[in-house]
């Protein structure tokens, strides 16, 4: 297998692996849904099953308790967002959602894997898309599998300013495809460096 493949799927796994360890320690210490489960096969069974349905508060899941990491600044909270990137589209009905989301993951993750593939092994300016196409990807399938197990993505990453602005909540894999789009940006700034024609060399005085 060339290296590149190597580098795609060691890190999309372990984007993909943190995304999920994440979202398992936040359901268990910050709601309820977890109670009474003796083991940790039936934990992963209740977390990756469908979720029940929303109570009053919208949420599929009971939260017992948020932590406070910077007071005033940032905190870990549960939440949901049935839509896209800062919620874009939750709104619409599930039974168009749905279909909507699984036809663009499995479309962002087909052209991800065409673009990678046209990419060389190693030249040095294409180590930018190298890193930056393996973490978007993780990214795109920690939370397509959020979406296929329950029908919304866990978020619990909350930055505001002391409750009177607030960043949406976003995730490990949230996280990863914007440092991942950070690298394809960079990408094409070097790319289009490298590809800029230098200036004509002035000619010698007579």
């Amino acid at each position: 297998m060339p290296r590149k493949y190597l580098l795609l799927l060691a890190v999309s796994l372990s984007v993909i692996l943190l995304d999920q360890w994440t979202k398992y320690e936040v359901v268990a210490e910050l709601t309820t849904h977890f109670e009474g489960a003796q083991s940790a096969s039936e934990r992963l069974g209740r977390l990756y099953s469908a979720a029940p349905e929303p109570g009053f508060d919208r949420l599929h899941l009971t939260p017992r308790r948020h932590i406070e990491v910077i007071p005033g600044y940032f905190r870990l909270r549960y939440a949901e967002n049935p839509g896209a990137a800062w919620g874009m589209f939750g709104g619409l009905p599930k039974h168009i959602r749905g279909p909507l989301f699984h036809l663009v993951s499995l479309g962002a993750v087909v052209l991800i894997g065409l673009y990678f593939s046209k990419l060389g092994a190693s030249p040095r300016n294409e180590r930018w898309a190298l890193w930056g196409l393996p973490l978007v990807l993780g990214g795109a399938l920690g939370n397509y599998i959020d979406r296929l197990a329950r029908g919304f993505v866990i978020d619990f990453l909350e930055a505001h300013w002391r409750d009177q602005a607030q960043w949406p909540s976003f995730n490990v894999a949230d996280s990863a495809i914007v440092v991942g789009v950070g690298l394809l940006l960079i990408d094409a700034f070097v790319r289009k460096e490298a590809h800029r024609p230098s200036s004509a060399p002035t000619p010698p005085a007579s």
